[in-house]
């Protein structure tokens, strides 16, 4: 864009005064830039993601909801699919961060896995296998049959426990859907908490909406207690949330706000709201882009005290392999499978990632 300049000529006092503030300000600028190099940072990431129907090939008994994912079943879901699927996975995972952190992602909440075996299997796929990441699994009783599960590398997270908390809709008792996972640990030496979700889904349109804001208060519920209980606690909360961030149970329930500007120590900043109104996404639906896959924090993340961890920036992980190439569907994240159509893919939706910062000593 072209600018329009007002020139004005410079008497030869004015010159010599000019270049002597404009000497000392590079002067000023060099030191500072000198100071900021001085001060090294590590930097920690993290995310989720949704692993779209990581079932094994085995049949559950006490698990209808894997029916369609067995070599008889619809999807003709076979043991050559399976660790096709896994690969991709692991291949994925592997990726997630290692521009900015050489050594991955601290940890990965994930979602839509059947049980602890299928992250056995995806933790021990290479390239994933190198990095020795564990598991905190719990079975949930969803009426898939999918639970959500946390990954994380030893080397950079130490889990300290870890609990569920179950789904309730008391104005439907009968009603099921994923238990919210709290995992405490330590990262970068200080102690974090990490709620991993996996909200109702939107089948039965708008009515459906009530599911997923019994869904945020049970969130802002364990949210509210870690608070109380340690008014300094730094909170995280992450998952498909089937909404987006400015839904009324992200926006009104959770009260995560869109500027981390208007955001108290006891708050929450969703870091995803930002780029969801740039129109970024992590799944698209008929031509429209939705930002299900959220991370939120708590306001103890903000600020510029960088020696103590901070939120830094965050990420929707959209890589171009991760992308439908051709077709109807072009640009789309590349699932699995296109109808019933084994199709080679990832996933349905696209990682989300988030980066903090520390000052080394």
């Amino acid at each position: 864009m072209a600018h329009s300049l007002l020139y004005l000529k410079p008497s030869s006092s004015f010159k010599f005064a000019f270049m002597k503030k404009y000497l000392l300000a590079i002067i000023c600028l060099c030191l500072f830039a000198n100071v900021q190099a001085q001060q090294k940072l590590a930097v920690y990431a993290g995310g989720f993601y949704n692993l779209e129907n990581l079932f094994d090939t085995e049949d559950d008994p006490e698990n209808p909801g894997d029916d369609e994912f067995l070599p008889d079943g619809p999807y003709h879901w076979t043991e050559e699919k399976y660790k096709k699927k896994l690969s991709n996975m692991a291949n994925t995972i592997f990726q997630l961060g290692r521009n900015i952190c050489p050594a991955g992602v601290s940890f990965l909440a994930v979602s839509e896995v059947e049980n602890r075996r299928v992250l056995e299997d995806l933790v021990a796929t290479e390239p994933l296998a190198a990095m020795d990441y564990q598991i905190v699994h719990y079975p949930s009783p969803d009426r898939r049959g999918i639970d959500v599960a946390f990954l994380y590398n030893p080397k950079l997270f130490q889990v300290l426990s870890s609990r569920v908390y179950p789904y309730v809709y008391p104005e439907n008792p009968d009603y099921r859907s994923r238990d919210q996972l709290l995992v405490s640990g330590l990262m970068a030496g200080e102690k974090v908490h990490i709620i991993v979700n996996h909200w109702p889904s939107r089948y039965g349109g708008d009515k459906s909406s009530v599911y997923r804001e019994a869904a945020a208060a049970i969130c802002k519920h364990i949210t509210d207690s870690i608070l109380t209980a340690d008014p300094l606690s730094k909170i995280i909360i992450t998952g498909d949330l089937n909404d987006d961030p400015d839904d009324v149970s992200c926006k009104d329930v959770l009260k995560a706000k869109k500027s981390p500007k208007k955001v108290k120590p006891n708050e929450l900043f969703n870091t995803t709201w930002p780029l969801f109104a740039k129109g970024v996404g992590t799944l698209c639906y008929q031509g429209q882009w939705n930002l299900y896959d959220q991370i939120i924090i708590s306001g103890n993340w903000l600020g510029t005290d960088r020696s103590t961890l901070k939120y830094w920036k965050n990420e929707i992980f959209n890589r171009s392999f991760l992308l439908q190439a051709e077709g109807k569907r072009k640009g789309y994240p590349f699932r699995t499978f296109s109808g019933k159509k084994f199709q080679g893919g990832y996933s349905d939706h696209l990682p989300s990632l988030i980066y903090f910062v520390k000052k080394l000593p």
